[in-house]
């Protein structure tokens, strides 16, 4: 007996998991049992956890649905900046207050976005179990260079980095979550996450070098570590890649709501 048949197309970065060969194509799969909509994605290397929609057939779909002979299988991305309602989406609901939990690997990445003032959770000791648990418990985005890890069926928000240098990982997670408009730069602890709080310049006396206590006037400290932030030389050169990115942020997010850059949804 000849194994039944189904078609698969995958849509946007998504296809950043295929190999060349197969990117932006119809991909034939063959079985020989009904499986899951979920098992089938992650069997051509595609985490669940990047998904958002999938029609089958022209139909929203849900991952428990069983794969059967001919069916048509369309695969998107998540959408965090056009809205797909009605259709069904896969996870419990969109990206509105972004809050992450970063793998073992992203030390210099969990700085850059608690600069942009994102509440993002990192532990260099962290195992696969925790951070899935973390993500689960907390809502948290799991970002990670380990697909692996975002195979955890427990898993419902996660993300795997496409960049290997940290600030163009900073860039790429603004611009996939359209998060230009929420950064609230110099607002947390770079090294706790705590939000940053004001203090008072005697206050910080005998915690901030004699000469950047003379020359200013504004300083902020950290209720976790006692940590004591002010403006600094380097503060200004952040500044300015902070700029660039919302405005290259705001670029693509303007693009994908007038349909000149956004995803469409449909069914092949």
């Amino acid at each position: 007996m000849a194994p039944a048949a189904a078609t698969f197309r995958f849509y946007a970065e998504l296809n950043d998991h295929l190999p060349p060969a197969r990117k932006f194509r119809p991909l034939r799969k063959e079985f020989l049992l009904p499986a899951s909509v979920k098992d089938m994605i992650e069997s051509f290397g595609v985490p669940h956890a990047e998904v958002d929609l999938v029609l089958v057939n022209g139909e929203s779909s849900d991952f428990s649905r069983l794969i059967r002979d001919g069916d048509r299988v369309s695969v998107y991305p998540v959408f965090e900046s056009l809205d797909i309602t009605p259709a069904l989406r896969l996870r419990p609901q969109p990206l509105r207050e972004p809050k992450f939990v970063l793998d073992v690997h992203l030390g210099r990445l969990a700085a850059f976005l608690r600069m942009l003032g994102f509440d993002t959770l990192y532990d260099n000791q962290a195992d696969d179990s925790a951070l899935v648990r973390i993500s689960s418990e907390e809502n948290r985005v799991l970002l990670t260079r380990d697909r692996g890890v975002l195979r955890h069926s427990a898993v419902t928000r996660g993300y795997w980095l496409r960049a290997t240098d940290s600030r163009r990982q900073a860039a790429e997670i603004v611009r996939r979550f359209d998060l230009a408009g929420s950064i609230q730069p110099f607002t947390r602890c770079m090294v706790c996450n705590h939000p940053l709080r004001r203090a008072a310049k005697e206050q910080v006396r005998d915690r901030v070098p004699q000469g950047a206590f003379e020359l200013q006037e504004q300083f902020r400290e950290c209720p976790g570590c006692g940590r004591v932030y002010w403006e600094g030389t380097h503060t200004q050169r952040m500044h300015r890649w902070i700029e660039q990115l919302i405005g290259a942020g705001s670029e693509v997010s303007d693009a994908g709501r007038r349909g000149g850059t956004g995803t469409q949804a449909r069914s092949d």
